[in-house]
């Protein structure tokens, strides 16, 4: 029998009956004794050792691993946590922000809604500012037009109530200068007329009357020293019978000349002042731009001149050469026919009136109420 069988019998349980059927190992051969189980023990324990260092190993190496994938959990779950609390307040900051764009939208939606208004509005307000416009600018050219009717009327009654020549064509002056800011242009042709007339006045207006009235002034203080004409010189004594009785009746009735010294010497001063009163009312006339009236003070100064002052004198013979040619300045001229152009400024705005244009001319004031 070998050492297997001798092992397999050896390892049998106790009580199990005997294998009858094998047969018997023949016997064993002489062996040293305990040398093959010494050298099994020693390897099995050092299996067993190796199996418990392996086995050892591998547990520190489950621990170490297992220590890790713990920490490692542990980091992942904490920054699963920090993920979540940031999902969470971007979640939170999402819906504050979708909250945000809502209101925004709305903001928007409403502010869209107003423009739209706003635009509505704005359409409305320059359509109403247009159609002021229009109207201001109908009212601006209606009262410019009243404003020229009313100084073409002003001069015109100035020239017929004064004679002022001079202040009826500043009257025209600013009557066209006030036309011409009016935008129609049916209006630009009334201007010629306006000049027209404005030319005939300054025409008319005598040249040089300041020149006339600062003469007529020193006139008048020369007059005062004017010699007057000497009185009638006595004859010699006549003979005849009328002559005797002329003497006779000498002491009753006196009987003198009245056409060569129509005043006495007392009254010299008399003379002087109804010459200065005469130059006076000239220089008066000239004032008040009435020709007709100054040059007939004039010559009422120049006939006493001739009739009360002695024409041999030479401050006589100088107050006449300046009396004749103040004479000579104011020579007649034909009154001007004004208002043309009054009449034709009234049609215009009439015509205008029937078709829409213009508002309707102002009422003509009367002659009696205006005033220059």
């Amino acid at each position: 029998m070998n050492q297997d069988e001798a092992t397999r019998d050896t390892a049998a349980p106790v009580g199990a009956p005997a294998d009858t059927t094998r047969p018997r190992p023949a016997a064993a051969s002489p062996r040293r004794p305990g040398g093959g189980s010494l050298a099994l023990a020693l390897l099995l324990a050092l299996l067993a050792i190796v199996g418990t260092g392996y086995v050892g190993w591998r547990q520190w190496q489950q621990m170490r691993d297992h220590g890790a994938s713990r920490r490692a959990a542990a980091d992942l779950e904490q920054r699963v946590s920090v993920l979540e609390h940031s999902l969470a307040g971007v979640s939170s900051n999402g819906s504050s922000l979708r909250q945000r764009l809502d209101d925004a939208e709305q903001v928007n939606r409403s502010l869209r809604e107003e423009l739209l208004g706003q635009g509505e509005r704005l359409r409305a307000l320059e359509g109403a500012v247009g159609k002021l416009s229009e109207k201001t600018l109908s009212g601006h050219d209606a009262m410019l037009l009243d404003d020229t009717e009313s100084l073409l009327r002003m001069g015109q009654q100035r020239y017929e109530l004064f004679h002022d020549a001079r202040g009826a064509a500043a009257a025209y002056a600013l009557a066209a200068q006030t036309l011409a800011g009016v935008d129609d242009q049916a209006f630009a042709g009334l201007r010629q007329a306006i000049e027209g007339e404005r030319g005939a006045l300054l025409q008319s207006e005598p040249a040089g009357r300041a020149a006339m009235l600062d003469t007529l002034a020193a006139l008048r203080g020369e007059a005062a020293g004017l010699p007057l004409k000497p009185l009638d010189e006595t004859g010699a004594p006549a003979d005849g019978a009328w002559a005797r009785i002329g003497r006779a009746l000498a002491g009753v009735i006196s009987v003198r000349r009245d056409n060569g010294a129509p005043l006495a010497a007392a009254d010299a001063r008399f003379a002087h002042e109804l010459l200065a009163l005469d130059l006076a009312q000239a220089q008066e006339a000239l004032l008040a731009r009435d020709s007709d009236a100054a040059r007939a003070a004039l010559q009422r100064a120049d006939a006493g001149l001739a009739a009360q002052f002695d024409p041999q004198a030479a401050p006589v013979r100088h107050v006449r050469e300046q009396v004749a040619g103040l004479l000579a300045g104011l020579k007649p001229t034909a009154p001007v026919q004004l208002g043309a152009a009054l009449g034709e400024l009234r049609n215009l705005r009439a015509v205008h009136a029937l078709s829409g244009g213009q508002p309707a001319p102002a009422p003509a004031a009367s002659s009696h109420g205006a005033r220059p």
